[in-house]
């Protein structure tokens, strides 16, 4: 059984789809109750969205990750979104006054509802299809709402408007989560996850931090901060590394950090949805770190 941030009819169930076909799965009304569905034995694994193209990353999946029993990513799943204005049969876009959405859907069709829309009161929570689901009720207030087409058809819920993101090319990345294992074997085209925590404040700490992956040849695909939530100005950074734990350069790099960081929480190492490989430097190969151990190895018996 698996699990994702539902209901029914939002991005995540649709990636979900593309990922597992066949495995009956559950829908969960937060990012939060998702994740602690798998860490609780109620699901094997769930989807959740990590970052979009657009508006970075979804903090309440980095920050639920970031907590809790460990867990580790290990597979991840690339979806183009798009976005529709949805109402209930026989409204028109012109009796639009109100609209409800999930934020990060709010935020990438700004500009066409301040263009078609300019008096409506945008309202954000909850999920996509969670807002059609309400629209489809004609006492919940809203009168429209900005989802995927699949959750406007579950809902029966009709089209007033579609293709009105902002950005054509929004791409949202969602990530299936499980307990700790041992990772997949190395693909050639891998990614893996962290979460770094400083040991203190102090110039120069986020650079000793990127030092371990630049002096290895190590690129990353993404590094934000994030609020620790114990006082003000204190925060852990998500990282995405190219390169897989098996990978010598990524090895050493994470243990530099453990050397030099708090805490250290690998997220897991899996394969890139976009199947792009690293550029691997001369220098930075794995015959390159054994040829250098061997090396070193071979002067204690000098």
């Amino acid at each position: 059984m698996l699990g994702y941030f539902g209901p029914a009819g939002t991005f995540t169930h649709q990636a979900l789809l593309s990922l597992e076909p066949d495995e009956p799965a559950t829908p969960y009304a937060s990012v939060a109750e998702t994740l602690d569905a798998v860490r609780d034995g109620q699901t094997r694994a769930a989807l959740v969205p990590m970052e979009n193209s657009v508006e970075g990353g979804v903090s309440a999946t980095i920050d639920n990750l970031a907590v809790g029993k460990p867990l580790v990513i290990v597979a991840e799943a690339l979806l183009a979104v798009q976005f529709g204005l949805y109402v209930r049969p026989g409204t028109a876009l012109a009796d639009v006054r109100s609209v409800l959405t999930h934020p990060h859907a709010a935020a990438q069709v700004r500009d066409w509802l301040q263009a078609n829309l300019p008096d409506a009161v945008v309202t954000e929570r909850g999920s996509t299809a969670a807002a059609a689901a309400a629209v489809a009720q004609p006492d919940s207030g809203f009168d429209a709402a900005v989802c995927a087409d699949a959750a406007g058809q579950i809902y029966g819920l009709e089209p007033a408007a579609r293709a009105i993101a902002d950005n054509d090319g929004a791409v949202t990345r969602f990530v299936l989560v499980a307990r700790p294992a041992p990772p997949p074997p190395p693909s050639g085209h891998d990614k893996t996850s962290l979460i770094l925590h400083m040991r203190e404040d102090r110039p120069g700490a986020l650079m000793r931090m990127l030092e371990q992956f630049a002096l290895r040849g190590v690129n990353l695909c993404r590094i934000e901060s994030r609020p620790a939530k114990d006082k003000l100005g204190n925060y852990y950074f998500s990282v995405d590394a190219e390169g897989h734990l098996a990978d010598a350069r990524l090895a050493e790099a994470l243990t530099g950090l453990h050397r030099i960081c708090k805490r250290v929480d690998y997220l897991g190492s899996y394969a890139r949805a976009d199947g792009v490989e690293p550029v691997v430097q001369a220098g930075d190969r794995d015959s390159d770190f054994a040829k250098a151990a061997s090396w070193l190895a071979s002067l204690s018996g000098l």
